[in-house]
């Protein structure tokens, strides 16, 4: 069965909706497409700075084949995927919890959810400041509160470890309030006929949950999850005010390495690559979580 043609009416609406469109897309096209696309080509060339701007000296894959072969590269790398997995995880698992106990509230819910809200509502660069204070080894709330159980309370921000940890501390804080409004809007959506059924099968409240309560909140706790894997793998905000990817190159992420080597080395060429492999990394990323979501939507129907 074909499908209807438009109308002379449909298609005089298409063309108003277009024409009122176009300057919206034109904007996104320059402001946003257009950097992307010229940031792809600048990273297989080698760029010199001239008095009249960029000069391109030759096209070539040497900046990939460089970047590949770079230990500092793969040190970011491995660190922004290991910090990705980990602070997702931890906030996906808090997330889970809070909205439970949101869901179980009958009074003060409003309130309880505005409070926790606040630290989302926080622009990442002041929640970063505010807990570069936090962590300041000379008069830092953490710092004093170590000296109370520790003879030598630690460097936070000075040592490895204790640098990445407070960094993904920072971030769960952050960003666990977003992950637990989503799957709250997911636990609101779940039949109550549901819960009497288990009830009435015998069911405990960890039975309910596992059986129950999970499995409906699998496309929500998806969503969830491609939303912060995209923010998690391209962060580069609270690095950058807390250790300036350092100590050492123990918080570098691949977005530090490549504003790094764009701004501060001038590498143009080597910077779009680590720039641009980045993004080929996050469309991997979206894509994988994107099918997940869609296997779950399918088994959600399913059953």
């Amino acid at each position: 069965m074909t499908a209807p043609r438009p109308t002379g009416l449909a298609r005089r609406r298409a063309r108003t909706g277009w024409l009122y469109t176009t300057p919206a897309l034109v904007v996104i096209a320059l402001v946003t497409i257009f950097p992307i696309l010229y940031s792809v080509v600048l990273s297989f060339s080698k760029v010199r700075f001239t008095f009249g701007g960029l000069h391109v000296e030759e096209w070539t894959l040497g900046n990939y084949t460089t970047m590949l072969a770079s230990p500092v590269w793969l040190e970011a790398l491995l660190f922004t995927v290991g910090y990705t997995l980990v602070t997702v995880a931890v906030e996906i698992t808090l997330g889970i919890a809070v909205a439970v106990l949101l869901d179980r509230l009958e009074a003060g819910r409003g309130w309880i959810l505005a409070l926790l809200l606040i630290p989302w509502s926080l622009i990442t660069v002041v929640s970063a400041q505010l807990w570069d204070f936090l962590y300041d080894a000379t008069f830092g709330a953490v710092t004093w509160l170590f000296g109370l159980v520790m003879d030598q309370p630690p460097v936070i921000l000075g040592t490895p470890v204790p640098a990445i940890t407070g960094m993904a501390v920072a971030d769960i804080w952050k960003t666990t309030p977003f992950v637990a409004v989503i799957i709250l809007a997911g636990l609101v959506r779940i039949p109550q006929e549901r819960y009497e059924a288990a009830e009435v099968d015998g069911a405990g409240a960890w039975t309910t949950f596992w059986n129950v309560v999970l499995p409906a909140l699998r496309p929500v706790v998806s969503v969830a999850v491609l939303f912060r894997v995209l923010q998690a793998f391209g962060i580069f905000d609270l690095p950058f005010v807390l250790t300036q990817g350092g100590p050492g190159t123990a918080t570098q992420s691949l977005a530090v390495l490549g504003y790094k080597t764009l701004f501060q080395n001038l590498d143009i060429g080597m910077g779009a690559a680590i720039a641009t492999s980045t993004g080929a990394l996050v469309i991997v990323g979206c894509l994988l979580c994107l099918r997940m979501f869609r296997n779950q939507v399918d088994e959600g129907g399913a059953a």
